[in-house]
């Protein structure tokens, strides 16, 4: 008799899943999985210990029942007992998780020995460990691996003959070599210790498959182009010669930018070509030759764009890395920071577009041999030269623009009159011993359509050779990179794209970059500037556990490392200590690298989804956490209201929050009026997806929803399906109006209305505007007196309170409890005279904390301490001028400055 297995005793690997293993967790068990499969790069991103991750797990009705991978192959004895040892700390690790069962990839390393009877003895030596602990091993071939087929791994599990070693079968495997289950055949089903499972469409011959959609360029991918055309003009060839590149992204990109590679790539071609035959040019030079690259002596500096609010943090980033502001530009509201060799520029005055809060990379400076020379190669390679406007006895300083927007600039800070004479001194003094030498790396974030061309641009102008490039499976997607650097290895330049972004799901960072910046000792480099108040990316223990049980290193070396969130790989080449510290306006952050006998690399390429994860927890910490007096910086939670901004659709207004900083949004889900959009959350599922997937990536909560406005003849139970498309949005509270002359029917609806919340966890919180008839103050305690809900509550809207008259002295002495948060905004002092007037201000003419004439302050000093305030602000003139998104961000900006500095002195 055959068994189908159930739904949901069918495990999830979390490798289907996106985002950290919190989302992936909640993903599985909100589509009813039961299990997991932990992916052991999940793990060492999580801050969780093993046992708390067991523990959350089981609190959603998961089990985490299979671990992998753990890569094993025939070595020698001395590297087989490492082996031994790492999985003596996995065995401990699976009995922490609950799990049974360890999935064992076969792997093909340069230590490995093709050693069949070997290969068996340390599979049953393995077996006999697991089998110890109630483990038990299923082996996987893997086409990459030493072992590739099934069919092998079967042989060797055969012949080792133990009870704790078995098979884990992959039907992508198993049926890609040949689709059918007769291959199958032969395996006891007793000693199939896994199965997982994936479906694919039957490839095309991989030849025509990869000509026809995935060609580059010469000199952007692996091939031997150059040999390719060497030869054939070494045979004497001299007829035609022409670039056919197939290719998706070009296909659809300007042909502008198109034509701009392709000629670039010829251009390098022809050189490479020519400077591998060592001949001599037949003729003198002409235009068209392309100049050589001169020599590179590092980084002249990196500008910072930046605005008044992403300024500000920088600056004390900055400082606490242990930069000096040494100059300020004359002409331009541009500050030079310094330290040891390091230069970084903060722009406020940036020509090319930032984001509002935020900060972007806007230059590299190279210093350069001959910046002429230099200039004269990249317009060759029809680089755009850049107009810059410059001041009376100012330096011009040759520039390019590169694909992504930022200038390349060719300095030559030795020279006599430099871009450095252009800065006036402060005063301050450079560090006496610097803990950063010079800027190692400079790391971008490119879109995919421009990533080909970026990568395409560095390595042509500036002469660079290409460095480790890959593709890194991370916690929103698959992210590929790209590295390149001089001969010297002074100059050394990263990017990095997602190529597969899909959907509305994405990572609360977008397009981060950073700047690396060298030391000689890491980890006295992160003690010290901990110190200094400087803030240092928190790693997670499990990378720490995995890295000594992986690594034979020093003792105690892993707890100095794990101390001070100090990264740690080696290779071939030598070694390398690195850090981040946490994100500074919204994408930018620092890297802090010491390099050992020869490191050429950027870390383990494992630690970019770890550092990712990483950054993600920052973001919601950052979101979540409610204000600390101990941090010496008071913040309280803002929402942004739905009226504030309400030509963004819902998912829109909460990328739009996230990105100005608010905690919260209130979405209006209910049209008030015939002329305002209508976003039906409660009817239309496809919105209510792309909503709480936007929620889910960005942090941000619902705090309220609007509106259930209750005339005479609206009936509570009408209001279910909205309150509970508000509990699946995660809100806490319901805004309600009641336009109703009847006390008595108003009031037992009311009350109905809560009764029907409670259940989902929301409170009912009534509004007063002055021109309905629940007008003021007075009337609305009535009706939450006699209606006597646990779960009613009272609005306070600064404007309507003003306007209806109602007293602070009053508001005072109600209970606490009854105020959940309050709507804020500020309006002229006078009073319309019209219901009209009041209306139209109320909509359309609302104004920012402290430029009008309300009493803001004594009216929320009589609320309780520390509710959130949800910014009501209409202001449709400003709206039409900034757009709704800027908006919002101004009217947080101004809530900041008018309300946050009263609060501090509370």
């Amino acid at each position: 008799m055959t068994i189908t297995p159930r739904a949901r005793d069918v495990l999830i690997s979390t490798v289907c899943l996106a985002g950290t293993l919190e989302d992936k967790l909640n993903a599985a068990a909100e589509a009813g999985f039961g299990g997991v499969e932990m992916l052991e790069y999940d793990l060492l991103m999580s801050s969780w210990s093993p046992r708390r991750l067991a523990a959350e797990a089981a609190g959603l009705g998961l089990a985490v029942d299979v671990y992998q991978p753990f890569h094993v192959e025939t070595v020698p004895a001395e590297a087989f007992e490492r082996q031994l040892r790492r999985a003596e700390r996995k065995f401990d690790l699976l009995g922490e998780l609950g799990a049974r069962v360890l999935v064992c990839c076969s792997e093909k390393t340069t230590e490995g020995l093709d050693d069949e009877e070997r290969g068996v003895a340390q599979l049953r030596t393995l077996a006999e460990r697991a089998h110890a602990r109630g483990i038990r091993l299923a082996y996987e071939a893997v086409p990459w691996g030493r072992v590739r087929s099934h069919a092998q791994a079967w042989k060797l599990v055969e012949r080792a003959d133990h009870p704790a070693l078995g098979l884990c079968l992959d039907s992508f495997h198993v049926l890609s070599l040949e689709n059918t289950s007769a291959a199958l055949a032969g395996i006891p089903t007793e000693k199939v210790f896994h199965v997982q499972l994936a479906d694919a469409p039957r490839p095309n011959i991989d030849v025509p498959e990869w000509s026809l959609h995935h060609r580059l360029f010469p000199g952007q991918g692996s091939l031997d182009v150059a040999g390719f055309l060497a030869h054939l003009q070494a045979t004497g060839y001299d007829g035609p010669v022409a670039l056919e590149v197939f290719n998706d992204v070009y296909q659809q990109e300007d042909p502008r930018h198109a034509a701009t590679d392709a000629m670039r790539s010829i251009r390098v071609l022809t050189e490479a070509i020519t400077a591998a035959s060592g001949d001599a040019p037949a003729a003198p030079p002409s235009a068209s030759d392309l100049p050589p690259a001169p020599h590179l002596n590092g980084f002249a500096f990196t500008e910072l764009a930046v605005d008044d609010i992403s300024g500000p943090l920088l600056s004390r980033a900055l400082r606490a890395l242990g930069f000096a502001h040494t100059g300020q530009h004359r002409s331009k509201p541009v500050q030079l920071w310094e330290q040891g060799g390091a230069r970084v520029l903060l722009n406020l005055g940036p020509e090319r577009s930032v984001a509002p809060a935020t900060a972007a990379i806007s230059a590299l400076a190279v210093e350069s041999a001959d910046p002429a020379a230099s200039m004269l190669r990249a317009e060759s390679l029809l680089a755009s030269k850049l107009a810059r406007p410059r001041g009376p006895h100012e330096a011009d300083i040759a520039s390019v623009a590169t694909p992504g927007g930022a200038a390349l600039f060719f300095c030559d800070s030795d020279a006599g009159r430099t871009w450095l004479t252009d800065f006036d001194p402060t005063g301050e003094l450079l560090p006496a011993s610097p803990l950063l030498r010079d800027i190692d790396h400079v790391a971008i974030t490119e879109a995919i359509d421009e990533f080909d061309q970026s990568a395409l641009f560095f390595r042509t102008v500036l002469g660079l050779v290409d460095g480790v490039s890959g593709e890194i499976t991370a916690p929103f997607g698959l992210v590929r990179t790209w590295s390149a650097r001089d001969r010297d290895g002074r100059v050394r330049v990263v990017l990095s794209t997602t190529p597969l972004r899909r959907g509305d799901w994405a990572p609360a960072v977008s397009s981060p970059q950073y700047i690396a910046f060298s030391t000689d000792d890491a980890i006295d480099c992160a003690r010290a500037l901990s110190e200094r108040g400087a803030s240092i990316l928190r790693i997670p223990d499990n990378y720490y556990d995995d890295l000594d049980a992986r690594l034979d290193l020093a003792p105690g070396f892993v707890d100095l490392l794990r101390e001070h969130s100090v990264l740690y790989h080696r290779d071939e080449g030598g070694a390398v200590l690195h850090f981040f510290t946490e994100m500074v306006g919204s994408r930018v952050f620092f890297e802090v690298v010491q390099r050992i006998d020869g490191y050429d690399g950027f870390g383990d390429r494992h630690t970019v989804p770890l550092r990712m994860a990483a950054h993600r927890r920052q973001r919601m910490r950052t979101l979540g956490s409610p204000p600390s007096s101990g941090s010496g910086e008071h913040r309280r939670d803002y929402s942004l209201a739905h009226l504030t901004a309400l030509s963004l659709t819902p998912p829109e207004l909460v990328d739009a929050a996230a990105s100005a900083g608010y905690r919260y949004v209130g979405l209006r889900m209910t049209k008030v009026t015939t002329q305002e959009p209508h976003y039906p959350l409660a009817s239309d599922p496809a919105l209510m997806r792309a909503t709480k997937t936007h929620l889910a990536a960005t942090g941000v909560g619902v705090l309220d929803i609007e509106l259930a406005r209750m005339t005479s003849g609206d009936n509570p139970r009408d209001f279910l399906r909205f309150l509970e498309a508000g509990a699946e949005l995660g809100a806490r509270h319901v805004i309600t109006q009641l336009p109703d002359a009847d006390f008595s029917r108003k009031t037992d609806r009311f009350a109905e209305l809560c009764r029907l919340a409670a259940p989902l966890g929301l409170t009912i919180d009534l509004e007063f505007p002055s021109w309905t008839e629940t007008p003021n103050l007075t009337e609305a305690v009535r009706v939450l007196r006699c209606a006597d809900q646990p779960n009613a509550g009272l609005l306070i809207d600064v404007l309507h309170f003003a306007r209806s008259g109602s007293s602070i002295a009053e508001l005072r002495d109600l209970p606490q409890e009854w105020f959940h948060y309050a709507h804020v905004c500020d309006a002229p002092a006078e009073t319309p005279e019209t219901t009209s007037g009041l209306i139209h201000t109320a909509r359309f003419e609302r104004l920012f904390p402290g430029e009008g004439g309300l009493d803001m302050r004594g009216i929320l000093s009589a609320l309780p301490d520390g509710i959130p305030y949800a910014l009501e602000i209409p202001r449709a003139m400003l709206v039409a001028q900034v757009g709704p998104k800027e908006h919002a961000r101004l009217a947080i900006d101004a809530a900041r400055r008018h309300l946050d500095a009263v609060d501090a002195l509370v």
